[in-house]
């Protein structure tokens, strides 16, 4: 009988989140290192169709690191990052393509749709969804690495409304050369354009971390900034963290960064009090 108490406890807990956020729009982050976990994508899966069956507009943006690293690895061909961003030649954006745009996209799909979801999967070049331009690295050449320029928000209104799109952030520029995106950034982009609620993004880390390593739970865009300056944001997590503010200072109303690999880590963190991980905030 305590665990029956437990268990509608929890969904009294859940309630007044639900009747917030119903009819709002969510965009998520899926890390392609939960992809390579059977189980956590599956759980992942499951909480995606729950959001949209009560009533949340679900987009999801995924990336793919891990997959692509994989497969460069099979080809013998070299993996090189700079500031966050992979340097990307011809043959490796070829390669980008090929797993973002035909495998994890596609696989995200199907599964959305085996458990009972509709989905429908997309690419930035779908549309001209996402526009983008090349990144400049400074002296660094990152190759074919783009940043966002534009969205095209008229596909995703196109689509009915119970569909969930599943997009690669796999773009081009005006001369028609295929760009690499940052999928935080893609998601920040389609965010903001879109006014989302929420944009939350899936990551290997709990969250931001203070100088004792331990997880700050709510935060502000200027304490981040002072974060970076000072060291304590640094790696890869630089442009995570710059594509949160850019996302909040453009109308989102709240970021959120969790741990993809924490089963039903997007329930615990939307649905509990206290949540799991870090929301930032302006």
């Amino acid at each position: 009988m305590e665990e029956y108490i437990k268990k509608a406890t929890i969904l009294l807990e859940a309630l007044p989140y639900i009747q917030k956020f119903t009819s709002k729009t969510f965009v998520i982050k899926f890390g392609g290192s939960i992809a390579a976990d059977k189980a956590l994508m599956e759980s992942f899966i499951r909480d995606i169709i729950l959001l949209k069956l009560i009533g949340i507009n679900i987009i999801i943006v995924h990336g793919g690191g891990k997959d692509i690293d994989v497969l460069l690895n099979k080809l013998d061909m070299c993996i090189k990052f700079h500031e966050g961003y992979r340097l990307t030649d011809k043959d490796t954006m070829e390669v980008v393509e090929m797993v973002l745009s035909g495998k994890i996209n596609k696989n995200l799909v199907a599964l959305i749709n085996k458990f009972g979801g509709q989905a429908c999967g997309l690419s930035g070049k779908d549309g001209n969804l996402i526009s983008a331009g090349r990144v400049s690295g400074g002296k660094v050449d990152l190759g074919f690495v783009g940043e966002v320029k534009s969205i095209n928000k008229k596909i995703l209104l196109a689509l009915d409304p119970s569909f969930i799109p599943v997009i690669a952030p796999v773009s081009m520029d005006e001369e028609g050369n295929t760009l690499n995106v940052n999928a935080d950034f893609a998601a920040s982009a389609i965010a903001a354009e879109l006014e989302a609620e929420k944009l939350i993004i899936l990551s290997d880390k709990d969250g931001l971390l203070n100088v004792e390593n331990n997880l700050i739970p709510s935060t502000t865009v200027a304490d981040i900034k002072n974060m970076i300056r000072e060291g304590i944001i640094y790696g890869g997590m630089i442009p995570k963290t710059n594509s949160c503010i850019d996302a909040v200072r453009k109308g989102v109303k709240k970021v959120h960064i969790i741990n993809g690999s924490v089963p039903h880590a997007v329930l615990l963190e939307i649905f509990t009090e206290k949540g799991i991980g870090t929301q930032i905030t302006d």
